[in-house]
């Protein structure tokens, strides 16, 4: 479905399907995609352990106050409510857990991570020209055999829908629908070198500004988006605020979304609106709690821009 024969469609599930050929033919890297940073800390579980991604002083805490921290520490692990995009994905096994199973984390354990991939590759089934980018960049108490483990399982859940490595900038949408490709994997670790659909962790550079203040925050993607890479990779803009040890202390009782995220999100959403894609602009834009605004709607209609400036060239 289309707004109008030169836009994006509103119908957010199958917007790379109903991109104008202009766009479609583009390098991906491009264009502007919509992702969520930590996607499957919608659900956490206070009952099991805290993960090994925690500071020492957390696990001690969380051993005396049990599930009183934990729940603290639900409203300040949760970047989103529902499942978005798919970017920046942290995992980890579980101690004390036999054989190799692995979880999402972020502070607290959430779902199992095929349970997770199985859900993506449902969605792809019923949607065969959208494209996923599977970031995985942080990897907690896994050895040699859960690397293993979780290649082999991205490559049996996802099977042909993985795209090998190459050169970026042949990746566009018109060559994954080609391929019948849906799935990009970029896994931060020595264990996928050499693995075809593997994708290395350099050619999805995401900085992160580590700040708590909106305005660092702006000047940092403002910065770092001028120093993208011209060559060779894709680009993750990170709008999160990051809470410190003192905001979590203020904003105990509130949590991440309501202390940090919401008072900030119009400046925050400002930025993201006076964006452009192309080849010296915005990439992947991630953030936390997308559903709080019409964030990937936004984002998406962004590629707008990149028709409106082809209509001047041809004049």
């Amino acid at each position: 479905m289309r707004t109008r024969p030169a836009g994006i469609g509103s119908f957010n599930a199958d917007w790379m399907g109903s991109l104008p050929s202009k766009l479609s033919a583009m390098p991906l890297k491009h264009l502007a995609v919509p992702g969520s940073h930590d996607s499957f800390t919608f659900w956490v579980d206070v009952h099991a352990p805290v993960g090994p991604d925690q500071k020492a002083y957390v696990k001690y805490l969380a051993t005396i106050f049990s599930v009183l921290a934990k729940k603290v520490m639900v409203k300040w692990s949760m970047t989103q409510v529902q499942c978005a995009g798919f970017c920046c994905q942290l995992v980890s096994s579980k101690p004390g857990e036999p054989g190799n199973e692995i979880y999402f984390i972020h502070g607290l354990f959430g779902h199992k991570v095929r349970d997770g991939l199985s859900e993506i590759n449902s969605f792809l089934g019923r949607h065969r020209k959208e494209v996923v980018f599977l970031d995985f960049n942080h990897y907690y108490a896994m050895d040699a055999e859960h690397h293993a483990y979780l290649i082999s399982m991205l490559q049996e859940v996802f099977g042909g829908k993985l795209c090998n490595n190459c050169a970026v900038e042949s990746i566009t949408l018109d060559y994954l629908w080609e391929k019948k490709q849906q799935v990009i994997v970029f896994y931060h670790h020595p264990s996928a070198q050499g693995i075809p659909i593997m994708w290395p962790g350099n050619k999805i550079p995401a900085p992160w500004a580590n700040t708590t203040e909106p305005n660092k925050l702006i000047q940092f993607l403002e910065t770092t988006l001028q120093e993208r890479a011209k060559q060779g990779t894709f680009h993750v803009s990170q709008a999160i605020l990051t809470p410190r040890v003192n905001t979590v202390a203020k904003g105990l009782v509130w949590g991440l979304r309501t202390y940090l995220v919401e008072r900030n999100l119009p400046t925050i959403m400002s930025w993201v609106e006076a964006q452009r894609p192309g080849v010296d602009g915005v990439n992947i834009i991630t953030s936390d709690f997308v559903e709080l605004t019409d964030f990937a709607n936004i984002v998406i209609k962004l590629n707008n821009r990149l028709l409106s400036e082809q209509e001047r060239k041809a004049r």
